[in-house]
């Protein structure tokens, strides 16, 4: 069980050009699905949702499609602009999860093994406590969600699907 005043859902650029992309083991339809329903979940439960989305340094204007899915962030929501494979790295994420107790970090997004990975590998460095959401997820090629879901994030935390997450109600 989750505490919901202690966790924070962290979802890695769910824009729609990186949404758009053709990805395995779902399509980023399928992961955006998951997210949103993960998304009333915690926001029923009054637990912070945090959205990072990337942009990219030093270019004029960004491309099309580069702001978050339509209808995703809402009020009380944090978002987070990355300028690097990770959501930390000089983002600031990690005082404003501090500000507000937070331990316990729960991810989905795209790319598993590049976006996700990376910010949950400082989030590791940081002391957080992880849990990944399988289903929540999906990287260019299955093989590459695979190696980060089976052989690294066990490492780091624990992997769980959308259907077995449980936050605590007050």
């Amino acid at each position: 069980m989750l505490d919901p005043q202690r966790t924070a859902l962290v979802l890695v650029d769910l824009m729609d050009r990186i949404v758009a992309l053709p990805l395995e083991p779902r399509k980023g339809t399928e992961v955006l699905a998951t997210a949103e329903e993960l998304v009333a979940a915690f926001r029923a439960a009054g637990a912070l949702v945090v959205l990072i989305r990337v942009e990219r340094p030093a270019v004029a204007e960004q491309p099309p499609g580069s702001g978050l899915v339509a209808g995703l962030l809402r009020d009380g929501d944090l978002e987070v602009v990355k300028r690097t494979i990770g959501g930390f790295q000089g983002t600031g994420l990690d005082d404003r999860l501090r500000e507000r107790g937070i331990r316990t970090l729960l991810f989905g997004g795209i790319a598993t093994n590049l976006g996700v990975e990376s910010t949950a590998r400082a989030a590791a460095d940081l002391g957080y406590d992880l849990v990944f959401v399988e289903d929540a997820m999906a990287a260019f090629t299955a093989p590459e969600h695979e190696a980060s879901v089976r052989l690294d994030f066990p490492r780091l935390g624990t992997v769980v699907t959308a259907s077995q997450v449980r936050l605590a109600t007050r």
